[in-house]
């Protein structure tokens, strides 16, 4: 069975990077890539895989 694509976490939604990484810190090395980049995220362990969501808020500009 595929994992979610999107999960909510502390009332926000995180959507699945599309990765299976077979250990935990396989999957935070991963995380912490994303985090430098902007990226909120939340690592979840599924059966014998390791899964990461991210999040990132992007700036809305108005137009004057």
């Amino acid at each position: 069975m595929e994992p979610a694509l999107s999960k909510k976490c502390h009332g926000k939604k995180f959507m699945w990077d599309g990765q299976s990484y077979e250990t935990g810190e396989a999957a935070l090395e991963a995380a912490e890539t994303y985090k430098k980049e902007g990226f909120e995220i939340e690592t979840v362990a599924e059966g014998d895989r390791y899964l990461v969501y991210t999040r990132r808020v992007s700036a809305v500009h108005s137009q004057n």
